[in-house]
């Protein structure tokens, strides 16, 4: 099997994308790199559940494209945004996936956050 021939998630390595009934703020410092009441949450496998927020819910003012980039062969090539802040810079905080598989399309057109890297905090309405 190629690189690039993507998995199905199923009973052995399941993956689901739902709504987040959380309203989801992440931050460095001070700084708020995003605020959303329209994150989705997908839960991987044995993973910790991870927030997909919208980009347009991002300040984009804060990203530096990276040249850093993943594979997971069950959402498809990642790519990575570092955050600045007036503390510095947070070298490949934020992923995302341009065209993501299928099987998880739901969330293209969002990022997600390195947990160890920024503040997630996500109060529940």
């Amino acid at each position: 099997m190629s690189a690039s021939t993507p998995l199905i998630p199923g009973p052995d390595h399941p993956i689901t994308i739902e709504p987040s009934s959380a309203h989801v703020v992440v931050k460095a410092g001070a700084a708020v790199i995003a605020d959303s009441s329209n994150a989705l949450t997908l839960h991987e496998a044995s993973y910790a559940p991870v927030y997909y927020v919208p980009f347009a819910e991002v300040d984009s003012e804060l990203l530096e494209s990276s040249d850093t980039t993943s594979y997971c062969p069950y959402k498809g090539e990642a790519s990575y945004y570092s955050v600045r802040t007036g503390d510095g810079l947070i070298k490949d905080a934020i992923w995302f996936y341009d065209e993501p598989y299928d099987a998880v399309s739901k969330i293209a057109g969002h990022v997600a956050f390195y947990p160890d890297r920024v503040q997630i905090d996500d109060s529940k309405d």
